[in-house]
């Protein structure tokens, strides 16, 4: 787990993998920080969780998609709540500017 980092460091970036970091983690919440720099999921990958996730574009652009076809286009400062076990997956994300994620997870 980070201590006392800066949301917006973008120092762990990398242009070929995504970056996650645990800024905190217990037994019922997560807390990461998420830098894309124009990944998504693969073809056919459904995310489908046990806890529920809210989720924040704080940088960039980040586009979920629904298993039911539907996006959502999350630009800097927008955000979404996803209910546990809602299939999405992360249709893509900004290269311009990287997409910075601000992820909470918690347990049902």
């Amino acid at each position: 787990m980070k201590k006392n980092a800066n949301l917006y460091d973008p120092s762990s970036a990398s242009l070929s993998e995504e970056v996650t970091e645990i800024l905190y983690g217990d037994e019922w919440v997560r807390i990461e920080r998420i830098i894309s720099t124009g990944q998504a999921s693969p073809e056919g990958f459904w995310y489908d969780q046990k806890e529920n996730e809210w989720v924040c574009v704080l940088e960039g652009q980040g586009v979920i998609q629904w298993e039911n076809g539907s996006t959502k286009v999350l630009n800097r400062g927008e955000w979404v709540l996803i209910p546990a076990h809602v299939k999405h997956r992360v249709l893509s994300t900004s290269t311009a500017l990287p997409c910075l994620w601000l992820a909470f997870f918690w347990k049902c």
